[in-house]
């Protein structure tokens, strides 16, 4: 964009968008891009690419989804955090999870807005998190308001996200590098927290609920 002669420049927020899918990702940038004071640095697939490029680029705000290959967006979120504090995120995701939300903001997201709304109305939350709003869809902060908090302790979702898969206490315990013993120890009181018949069943409703 060129400035009108005597205009005030318009900072532009330098923007990094992490999309799994390449054409939701592309669609992305080139709407953002058409916003006078929103230009896009970077694009990746997967949170470790998220963590690396955003170590390269240093970016103003983070777009970052949830469900991605190799490690969550959520997962992305805990690192820029821890690394890069002066970098905002926003998450923006399809899955309408209370305690997606409620790990967002636990790992430092300034915002969560879901995939279904309008391109303007996300250029808008860039906007709000760029000026220290903190931003989030109101029906998925009233549901995450009525779940409450999340139960599980990190080992506890950690030896759940094992199990998902129908892994064996043996293969669980050699994953998460913990004793079987401490293994059923944990499944056990999940189980009992997730009010579940069994560790599948405690890992799935875990997973639903936005837990995992």
């Amino acid at each position: 964009m060129t400035d009108e002669p005597g205009a005030p420049s318009v900072r532009c927020t330098r923007v990094l968008i992490a999309e799994d899918q390449a054409m939701v990702r592309g669609a992305l940038a080139t709407l953002l891009g058409l916003e006078t004071d929103i230009t896009v640095v970077g694009q990746v697939e997967d949170g470790p690419g998220a963590v690396s490029a955003a170590r390269r680029l240093r970016p103003d705000l983070c777009l970052l989804d949830i469900e991605m290959p190799g490690g969550s967006g959520l997962d992305a979120a805990v690192a820029l955090h821890a690394e890069l504090p002066e970098t905002k995120i926003l998450i923006f995701t399809v899955f309408d999870r209370p305690g997606h939300l409620q790990r967002a903001l636990a790992a430092g997201a300034s915002g969560f807005i879901g995939k279904n709304r309008p391109v303007d109305e996300l250029a808008v939350a860039i906007r709000q998190v760029m000026s220290g709003e903190t931003v989030m869809d109101p029906a998925l902060a009233a549901a995450a308001l009525r779940a409450g908090p999340n139960p599980l302790t990190r080992r506890e979702q950690e030896v759940l996200a094992t199990a998902i898969d129908g892994a064996s206490i043996p293969a669980i315990a050699a994953q998460v590098h913990l004793s079987e013993k401490t293994v059923r120890n944990y499944l056990s009181s999940a189980i009992q927290k997730t009010d579940t018949a069994n560790r599948f069943e405690a890992a799935h409703t875990a997973r639903e609920r936005g837990w995992l």
